[in-house]
């Protein structure tokens, strides 16, 4: 009978370090995927960091093209008016 109770002990005690040792891998495998999770993380922000400096650059271009559109068009408006002016005394005389 003692060496069934000392075998039961033993038994449990396995069984015990067993299910630490399945405890310890799966806390292990968990920290292993939180740590994968937050490098994902952190390169997604530094994609979207990227994205968004390549966003302000593009409007910056883009505010600059629409100025010099604008300059271009001023320009172009005044052209006109004193070519229309030029045909305008030009078919009085």
């Amino acid at each position: 009978m003692r060496k069934l109770t000392i075998a039961g002990f033993a038994l449990a005690t396995a069984l015990t370090a067993g299910c630490a040792t399945t405890d310890q891998g799966a806390l292990d495998e968990a920290n292993a995927t939180a740590s994968s999770a937050e490098q994902t993380a952190e390169n997604a922000l530094n994609t979207a960091n990227s994205a968004s400096s390549a966003a302000r650059s593009a409007q910056r271009t883009a505010d600059e093209a629409l100025a010099a559109a604008k300059a271009a068009q001023k320009a172009a408006n005044e052209a006109n008016e004193r070519a229309k002016r030029m045909l305008e005394r030009a078919s009085q005389k």
